[in-house]
């Protein structure tokens, strides 16, 4: 993936750029896949096959100059579980799913990971079978509202999920019927509840490092092992791309977070009319 800054160019000028790559790419063995325009952060990621990031440069130079500000190999599987099928229009240019051919992707994709809280423990106090059973029913409400809310699962971590969201707050309504879906569980099945912190935030594909949505995936992560049990903690970012989307946010101000040199601001989503304790 290759990374520009998008400066006084316009989504036109990427078209054509990206028309004359392909006029040009055959001659270095590299093939320009699809980009992605993001005007709003003045950005343009660019996904391509090739040898190595010389030969994609110099498609690049020869093609038009538009040089990149940088460029990342990345695993074509893992983008394909960040990004989806990423259908585009006539120019190359990715669409939001659904969207029209005018509606382009900017690449922003929010990042939710749940946790099984206490997981380890309960494989010790009621054995592998039973344990793999309430995993078992994690996997299948967590899977149901990734299906009914348009997430991608990325991978399984074990004890929780990781998945991809073109919407935040598709995000923030999956994370609420997790919650929901469980709480349910739970009445039903007083000995056996499954109980879980999910956390979630959104970011850019690159930012400071070399890594697919490496910042964006770290703070998802460490939310989540920051909420309490039953609580839903998602970024700022999160909070101000919801507004208006009728969710309610408490915001907890900002927290500590391992791997983050400044504190990050967090909120919790209230959901079926409760408030989750903050954690300490």
């Amino acid at each position: 993936m290759d990374i520009h800054e998008l400066g006084s160019v316009t989504a036109e000028d990427v078209a054509t750029a990206h028309a004359k790559d392909m006029e040009t790419q055959r001659k270095y063995g590299v093939e320009y896949r699809k980009y992605w325009v993001n005007e709003s952060c003045g950005k343009i990621f660019c996904l391509v096959d090739a040898p190595n990031a010389e030969a994609a440069e110099h498609v690049h130079r020869e093609a038009h100059g538009m040089l990149a500000e940088k460029i990342i190999e990345i695993q074509p599987e893992l983008a394909e579980g960040f990004f989806g099928a990423a259908e585009t229009n006539e120019a190359g240019a990715v669409i939001i799913p659904g969207g029209a051919a005018n509606e382009r992707d900017p690449g922003i994709r929010t990042i939710l990971f749940t946790d099984m809280v206490e997981s380890t423990a309960l494989t010790q106090s009621m054995g592998d079978e039973a344990a793999m059973l309430l995993l078992d029913v994690h996997n299948a409400v967590v899977r149901n509202a990734l299906d009914n809310l348009g997430g991608r699962e990325v991978k399984h971590t074990g004890d929780g999920i990781m998945a991809s969201f073109v919407s935040a707050a598709a995000a923030v309504k999956c994370a609420t019927q997790i919650q929901r879906d469980l709480a349910r569980h739970a009445e039903n099945q007083h000995d056996r509840p499954v109980k879980v912190r999910i956390g979630a935030a959104a970011g850019e594909p690159v930012e400071q490092h070399d890594d697919l949505f490496g910042c964006t995936v770290q703070l998802a992560a460490r939310l989540c092992s920051h909420a309490s049990p039953e609580q839903i903690l998602v970024s700022n970012a999160i909070a101000e791309l919801c507004l208006g989307k009728g969710f309610s946010f408490q915001d907890i101000g900002e927290v500590a977070l391992k791997g983050f040199d400044r504190p990050v601001r967090a909120h919790a989503v209230q959901w079926a009319g409760k408030t989750v304790p903050v954690a300490s």
